[in-house]
């Protein structure tokens, strides 16, 4: 056939034919033409045996250039391009090198000439995981999932927690950045849940857990996460700048722990969750289901792992803040809402990844769903109406104005009311029966039923007000628990007190 050699069996099949049949008809059997079958007549050796050395057909055109002027640079310096070569040629001898028609047997050359003379490179040496000895954590940016809560997009990042021998995995939500509240509270999770501490634990250049200073720096770990190994008794380690294979027994779980993700959506045939509590407990059902394949090598594993210490260490950060007579403090620049009797009270605030706590002494007062700050510079505020309702009621005035006016609402239909009630009522009218309404929720507890007469009210035209909704609203029920025991005084004792008094 054009194009393809002669072998040495087709060779010997021709030659054993030959002596039976034509030259045509033998090379006929043996799969080549007759004018390959005469050339072998003439050179009567094997393929094999001949093997012409192939000389260049054309002219090198790099020739002239090629050892006194390339190989110099290529040389002081190895990463250079070749097309950076081809355009010094360019500008160095313009009528040799006119156009790029040299530019693909430049890039060959300098490739042939790295395999041979380039520098060292880099070797990656497997590892064979020893159980309890290591495990990894990492963040991961899931926003690329598409998840939604309410309807909203949800930008997020997935805490990811790896046993190097037995595969064994932990996951969480984080909403926040890669900071040492979300890498010390996730990760003490992982360890809780586990049961049991292992020998060592391996990140990459976190700055929650490392300064990156220069790679002579000797302190070069945070107090915070040098504290927190510590108490659990780990070696933190992590891998080398740039090299993230180093990493790569978490770096590769989490491609597959995303894809399973995806996988598992695509199969709820939605990706909107109504809260961010049933997003989190979709990701847990999926990482429990996914550690059922691995209960054997984990036993084995739970086996060479340390004892979990007697409790938890910190894991949030604390911060000191002060009630002001606005009704709230400051924490990173957002506002969160306090009781009016703190006003004046200095409280100590756990700041942790998703929520922050507030207390005053060792009682805790105050708890709110942590927010961040805007890039803008725009103030965040995170307001519990229940709060400030009793000062609000007394100056209702004060709600068209104030600076977290939209904050105060507790769901979408109290804000739809207020909407309604400002454009149809004066601003006085509107005031008054927007705080009466947010009374009637805080004083009956009926915050999700209110809201749903709200809603159908606007959804008919009406304007809601307090004290047409009220008589609407089921009555709370007072009734004493049916099991509780009641013994009666035998009344024939009193007789024994009478008698002593005589």
């Amino acid at each position: 056939m054009p194009g393809k050699p002669v072998t040495d069996q087709q060779v010997r099949v021709y030659m054993t034919d030959r002596l039976h049949y034509s030259q045509r008809a033998a090379a006929a059997r043996a799969g080549f033409s007759e004018r390959t079958a005469r050339r072998l007549e003439s050179e009567p050796c094997l393929p094999s045996q001949r093997k012409p050395g192939r000389g260049r057909t054309v002219p090198d055109p790099l020739e002239a250039v090629w050892d006194t002027v390339l190989v110099p640079i290529l040389e002081r310096d190895p990463a250079v391009q070749a097309v950076t070569l081809l355009r010094h040629l360019q500008m160095t001898v313009p009528d040799a090198f006119p156009d790029d028609r040299v530019r693909r047997t430049l890039e060959r050359r300098v490739r042939d000439w790295r395999a041979l003379h380039g520098p060292e490179r880099d070797v990656i040496f497997r590892q064979a995981p020893e159980p309890g000895r290591m495990a990894l954590s990492d963040f991961t940016d899931a926003t690329e999932l598409g998840v939604t809560i309410a309807g909203q997009p949800l930008a997020h990042r997935l805490f990811h927690f790896v046993l190097a021998y037995s595969g064994w995995e932990h996951a969480a939500v984080v909403l926040g950045g890669e900071s040492f509240t979300a890498l010390a509270e996730n990760l003490q999770n992982a360890l809780w849940t586990l049961g049991g501490v292992p020998h060592e634990h391996r990140t990459d250049s976190l700055s929650a857990a490392y300064r990156n200073l220069d790679a002579d720096a000797a302190a070069d770990v945070t107090a915070r996460y040098e504290a927190f190994c510590a108490h659990y008794g780990m070696i933190a380690s992590r891998n080398n700048a740039g090299e993230a294979h180093e990493n790569g027994a978490v770096e590769a779980h989490n491609n597959h722990l995303k894809t399973a993700l995806d996988q598992g959506l695509i199969l709820r045939g939605c990706r909107d969750f109504a809260d961010l509590a049933e997003w989190r407990r979709f990701v847990d059902e999926l990482v429990a289901r996914r550690n059922r394949r691995r209960e054997e090598a984990l036993r084995i594993e739970m086996a060479t792992l340390r004892p979990l210490p007697a409790r938890r260490t910190t894991d949030f950060t604390e911060v000191v803040a002060r009630v002001t007579r606005t009704g709230g403090f400051l924490v990173h620049t957002v506002f969160y809402s306090a009781p009016s009797q703190l006003v004046g009270k200095r409280l100590r605030v756990h700041v942790y990844d998703d929520r922050i706590e507030a207390f005053l002494g060792a009682t805790r007062v105050v708890t709110h769903p942590r927010h961040r700050a805007r890039r803008d510079g725009t103030r965040v505020h995170c307001v519990n109406y229940r709060h400030v309702i009793h000062a609000l009621r007394r100056k209702p005035q004060a709600l068209a104005g104030s600076v977290y006016r939209d904050g105060l609402f507790p769901r979408s239909e109290y804000a739809a009311a207020w909407t309604a009630l400002s454009d149809a009522l004066p601003r006085k009218d509107a005031c008054r029966r927007m705080v009466d309404l947010l009374w009637l929720a805080h004083d009956e507890g009926c915050e999700a039923e209110l809201a749903a007469l709200i809603a159908n009210s606007l959804a008919h035209g009406d304007l809601p007000e307090a004290r047409t909704l009220k008589p609407c609203l089921r009555p709370r029920q007072r009734m004493l628990p049916e099991d509780t025991p009641v013994v009666l005084t035998d009344l024939t004792s009193f007789d024994a007190l009478l008698e002593g008094h005589a």
